[in-house]
């Protein structure tokens, strides 16, 4: 089983959450739903990462134009609603109207109950802003989150890809309203995209917020399957993915980067993924991180970062590696 769960916390405050999740969860950003056989594949994922310990299972309104929903709502059924911490997200475009799209109070009353009716459950346990609206009051944003939690459709709210000055707003709101807590960020964060590192670690820690990062494995890039000067594989993300991310990460820098990685992962007698992972969970600020995969085999791989803790030389070798330096991206 997938071993080890945490806290949606990282200390002893006022705003932390009790909420605990397995280290290794499961996303549903690129599950593939194109035919019966994929369908299937998928299904056996979902069922398989449940009975490996997975339970934490992350989607979004607008994945798959809300199949992505429909379809976790019917694998997850079949089990008990205590067993499982389900999440969604709110933000992206659900049709061509003005007001479906973004944080206003409308949009995110409006699709909290069609996320709910989706994927079969009563209440959400977290609920993300899946990115930052400047149509929006932040004001309106956090009541409307709050209300939801009096109703008890969602338990815990947090937010998604916001920068340190949009979740420090967004945190002096809810303090000086008075209301339900924010209790958990999602991210992205991995080898060779740090910047939470730089201040968004720190406020986290300062208000006992968890997170849950996404893309733990740079799109695949940290699988180890591109290699420099050899052909992309048939079939991998860079062979149909639309927006062609993980194509922009295949640089000639990254890819010697994913060399190096390979040969201490190696030493460490582990895949490249697994040390991926076990890195990113190194410090307890991030409660769990979020993976997709595509066929049963990535899973077995994935949950095993659940019981490894990276001995402190690999660490160091690592950082000589990534030679990371704190510098400015755009968030969102």
């Amino acid at each position: 089983r997938c071993p080890g769960f945490r806290a949606v916390i990282t200390g002893c405050h006022a705003s932390a959450s009790s909420l605990k999740v397995s280290q290794v969860a499961l996303g549903s950003w690129m599950t593939d739903l194109k035919g019966s056989e994929a369908a299937q594949v998928a299904q056996d994922t979902v069922r398989l990462a449940y009975d490996k310990g997975v339970n934490f299972f992350d989607c979004a309104d607008a994945y798959s134009g809300g199949e992505a929903e429909k379809f976790l709502g019917r694998c997850l059924k079949d089990y008990r609603r205590s067993s499982l911490v389900i999440s969604s997200k709110v933000f992206f475009p659900v049709g061509p109207d003005v007001n479906e799209r973004g944080l206003s109070r409308k949009h995110i009353f409006e699709q909290i109950d069609k996320s709910l009716k989706n994927m079969q459950v009563d209440y959400l346990d977290m609920y993300f802003c899946h990115r930052f609206d400047p149509t929006t009051p932040v004001e309106e944003t956090m009541r409307a989150l709050d209300d939801l939690v009096q109703q008890g459709k969602i338990l815990y709210y947090g937010v998604s890809e916001w920068s340190p000055v949009q979740i420090t707003k967004a945190l002096g709101i809810i303090k000086d309203m008075g209301l339900h807590p924010m209790t958990v960020l999602q991210p992205e964060y991995n080898m060779v995209d740090r910047y939470v590192e730089d201040e968004i670690f720190g406020i986290c820690k300062e208000n006992g917020l968890g997170i849950v990062p996404f893309s733990p494995l740079a799109q695949g890039l940290l699988t180890g399957k591109y290699r420099k000067g050899q052909e992309i594989p048939a079939g991998s993300r860079a062979t149909h993915q639309a927006d062609k991310q993980i194509n922009n990460l295949l640089t000639d820098k990254n890819l010697d980067i994913v060399e190096k990685l390979l040969k201490v992962a190696d030493g460490l007698g582990m895949p490249l993924s697994v040390m991926a992972l076990a890195w990113t969970l190194r410090d307890k600020v991030v409660s769990s991180v979020i993976t997709g995969a595509s066929k049963p085999s990535q899973l077995e791989s994935n949950v095993l970062a659940g019981d490894v803790e990276l001995p402190q030389d690999a660490i160091d070798e690592i950082e000589k590696i990534l030679d990371y330096h704190p510098f400015y991206r755009k968030i969102g």
